[in-house]
């Protein structure tokens, strides 16, 4: 059972983001991205994977980003998790310079991630535990069952991840990240494995997650649509080496969206082409290069 939508927040006494310094009043916006480059040594020289990559965004939004294989979206996700550290510029969130991964940033991947050999409860408790070390075992028990009702997998709990399907498989996946409340959410392709129905149905979910917890969202994707249905910003990379942000997209519709009303708006057609001409007219990809 997924959250009210009527509610504003969790009742009882799960933690919750802090979000006091955001937006602090100087200007400064609550993710900034300044002048990023990233490069590797190789045998042959310097490869440039993102160059002079600049992104601000607010507390809250949700922003998706599109382009081809190879034009550096997962680095830069990378780079805002702390897996890795840019080559030049800087990455910020509340004015903190990001230089290692933390609890305040979590991933959800599309291979789940999960331990086999643990249960779907057990997969969330070991976030929550690690993170809220300080809690009793009380107190961690309710933060996983809140968080797998959360995500309806109250009644799968006990089940390993062979058992389960791969929908809730990233089901749980998003309850592991949720649970220990992040400042910001970064998706890597979540959806891409998944069969069309299924998509959409966790499409539908995320944002009901999205809204319920505040949290910031930052998702990588290779599908037009879904990026127009999910994001307030549509984010477009150029090709590599040397990719960076090409065009940067609002996306007009009010929330909560209503997929076939959206698929009556002639405005959303005119952003699907716009999105299509970026990437398969200006910025085609070259499988030869």
């Amino acid at each position: 059972m997924l959250l009210n939508p009527s509610m504003s927040g969790p009742t009882n006494s799960t933690p919750t983001a802090d979000f006091s310094m955001a937006n602090p009043g100087d200007g400064t916006k609550f993710l900034s991205i300044n002048q990023v480059s990233k490069s590797y040594p190789t045998p042959t020289g310097v490869y440039p994977v993102l160059e002079n990559v600049n992104l601000q965004v607010d507390q809250g939004e949700f922003i998706c980003v599109i382009g081809h294989s190879g034009c550096g979206k997962s680095t830069l996700l990378n780079m805002v998790a702390g897996f890795l550290e840019p080559t030049a510029g800087q990455i910020s969130l509340e004015n903190q310079t990001i230089q290692e991964p933390g609890p305040d940033r979590m991933v959800v991947f599309q291979n789940y991630a999960l331990l086999p050999w643990k249960s779907v409860y057990e997969n969330v408790l070991l976030a929550v535990e690690t993170v809220y070390g300080e809690k009793s075992k009380a107190e961690h028990r309710e933060i996983v069952d809140q968080h797998l009702e959360m995500v309806g997998l109250t009644e799968a709990a006990h089940k390993r991840p062979d058992e389960i399907s791969g929908g809730m498989k990233q089901r749980v996946s998003i309850a592991r990240a949720l649970a220990i409340c992040p400042k910001v959410l970064i998706l890597d392709e979540p959806f891409g494995a998944l069969d069309p129905i299924t998509r959409e149905e966790l499409q539908d979910e995320l944002l009901t997650i999205w809204r319920e917890n505040k949290v910031t969202a930052l998702m990588i994707t290779h599908d037009i649509d879904e990026a127009l249905y999910l994001a307030d910003r549509l984010v477009m990379m150029t090709n590599g080496p040397s990719a960076t942000i090409g065009e940067v997209v609002d996306i007009p519709f009010q929330r909560p969206r209503d997929r076939a009303l959206m698929l009556e708006d002639p405005r959303y057609y005119e952003l699907r082409n716009q999105a299509l001409d970026f990437l398969y007219n200006r910025y085609a990809h070259d499988d030869t290069e």
